[in-house]
């Protein structure tokens, strides 16, 4: 069995880091819901969506940019601004949703449309999960379209030589906001 696991990673192409990450290293994302409560402080306890922004705005804090940050990195930053209100506030946020953390499959597979990954997942493995190719699609033209500080960017999978296990090295890990498309 140990075998079989080495040899999936290794079609797959990967290793064991596509292992599911532990909360601790996930960032938050625009859609993203969370749930913000301050130790004693009922009247504070709040459940927020990210907003499209990457904010999200808390009582007697205002808006805070929260996109791209983990959430003890927000719990710090809450806990920062509530101190000229609270002494030595005790905030705690926790992560009640991740819709904002999507792949959008375009074209030609059998169900196209978000993914939501509850952990890191590869261009096979979308794929996968959309159904797969239909018949009419171009293996050939597969991309992933992201976008990198404001610009898109176009990457080129070469499906056929991930089908095949000849070279993994286009079956990247997928980001959250990440377009596959399959013309």
């Amino acid at each position: 069995m140990r075998l079989l696991g080495v040899l999936l990673l290794s079609v797959l192409g990967g290793s064991a880091a596509w292992a599911a990450p532990e909360a601790k290293d996930y960032r938050l994302n625009p859609g993203d819901v969370i749930e913000v409560s301050v130790w004693r402080e009922d009247d504070l306890r709040q459940e927020l969506r990210v907003l499209p922004d990457g904010s999200i705005t808390f009582p007697l804090v205002g808006r805070i940019e929260v996109a791209g940050l983990q959430v003890s990195d927000v719990a710090s930053a809450i806990s920062e601004k509530l101190e000229q209100y609270i002494p030595e506030p005790n905030v705690s946020v926790v992560i009640a949703g991740i819709e904002g953390n999507v792949v959008y499959v375009l074209g030609k597979v059998l169900k196209p449309g978000p993914v939501v990954m509850s952990g890191p997942l590869t261009v096979l493995q979308v794929l996968s999960l959309a159904g797969g190719l239909d018949k009419f699609a171009d293996e050939d033209a597969i991309k992933v379209v992201r976008n990198r500080s404001g610009a898109q960017e176009t990457l080129l999978i070469a499906y056929t030589d991930l089908i095949t296990a000849r070279d993994m090295s286009t079956n990247m890990q997928l980001q959250a906001g990440d377009t596959l498309v399959v013309p």
